[in-house]
């Protein structure tokens, strides 16, 4: 049965993955509220928990945040990677310095090789 503890825990788990959010972006509480169109007091008490938000509300952020609104409901520990749409991990990508590229790219090029050479044994063991 859903009780008051739940609920408690619930708004807080919104709360800790909205700021989560809010930092992996590295948005400032305003440009939320600017992009979303949330009040600036009331997406402050959502993120410090001390509010339940609406579902459109939960919509509004998620749209901001381009995540689905599972998003937030999520309680896997919070030091884990977010999931974010590959292209907002490619934009992020082109906010880092030049030599931070190119050695993510070499690292990326490694990978997708060991990739195709596994593939390929793969399949000349299946002939």
């Amino acid at each position: 049965m859903y009780n008051l503890e739940n609920m408690i825990q619930t708004v807080e788990l919104i709360a800790k993955n909205i700021r989560r959010l809010r930092d992996v972006k590295n948005l400032s509480q305003k440009e939320v509220c600017a992009d979303s169109g949330v009040p600036q007091g009331q997406y402050s008490r959502i993120e410090n928990g001390k509010v339940e938000p609406s579902i459109s509300t939960l919509e509004k952020l998620a749209s901001v945040f381009e995540v689905s609104i599972a998003e937030f409901f999520k309680s896997d520990d919070l030091e884990e990677e977010l999931n974010l749409p590959l292209m907002q991990k490619i934009k992020m990508i082109d906010t880092l310095a030049k030599d931070e590229q190119q050695a993510l790219f070499k690292m990326i090029d490694m990978a997708l090789s060991n990739k195709r050479m596994k593939d390929n044994l793969q399949t000349l063991i299946a002939q």
